[in-house]
């Protein structure tokens, strides 16, 4: 067992922003090795962060974004369980974040429950379509819609696309983080995209 020191406990600290005594916890059962304890508080802080999603979340922001010379601009309501947690810098840089994103990335729905059923069937028939135009066999076609319905998602839904600022995580990374980080429930309620000539 490796000895667990102050200093070791200082940085996990210092790395993670969790707290001390899950630090020291997170090393204990590690052996000592920090990247394998980051990874540990990672996973401590997801399973608590998916512990905290049923909980009420009426506080937050409503956060704005204004890019390209005033050409488009975002109004984004994120939500949370306190006011103490909405005023800190980390929910606020997150929701500059999620608005600089909708920006950029200009997505139609919040998460994938939010797409009207007629749309997916839309979606699903002009698929079905371009498919057989390209000979694949009738009986392979729902396998192959499914796996495109998928990205259509990505492309239109929030919490499915890929952050902006790093593409190896979606937008519900960003917010389980975040949930992990900031011990409350998070939640991503609204937003509205305005673009000149839209």
């Amino acid at each position: 067992m490796a000895n667990i020191t102050a200093a070791m406990v200082k940085e996990l600290r210092e790395r993670t922003g969790a707290g001390m005594m899950a630090c020291k916890k997170a090393l204990q059962e590690t052996d000592g090795d920090i990247e394998k304890a980051i990874d540990k508080l990672r996973e401590m802080g997801l399973a608590q962060a998916a512990k905290k999603a049923g909980r009420e979340a009426n506080e937050g922001k409503v956060a704005s974004y204004i890019h390209a010379g005033g050409k488009i601009g975002v109004l984004v309501e994120v939500n949370c369980e306190t006011d103490f947690v909405a005023n800190t810098d980390d929910f606020n840089r997150l929701c500059k974040d999620i608005a600089m994103h909708i920006a950029a990335a200009a997505p139609e729905y919040v998460k994938r429950e939010d797409v009207p059923e007629d749309v997916i069937n839309k979606e699903k028939e002009i698929m079905k379509e371009q498919l057989r135009q390209e000979g694949k066999p009738e009986n392979i076609l729902d396998k192959i819609v499914e796996g495109k319905i998928e990205k259509f998602y990505e492309q239109v839904c929030l919490l499915e696309q890929p952050f902006i600022k790093d593409d190896s995580m979606k937008i519900k990374d960003l917010v389980q983080n975040a949930i992990a980080k900031m011990g409350e429930n998070i939640v991503v309620r609204r937003f509205a995209r305005f673009k000149i000539g839209e």
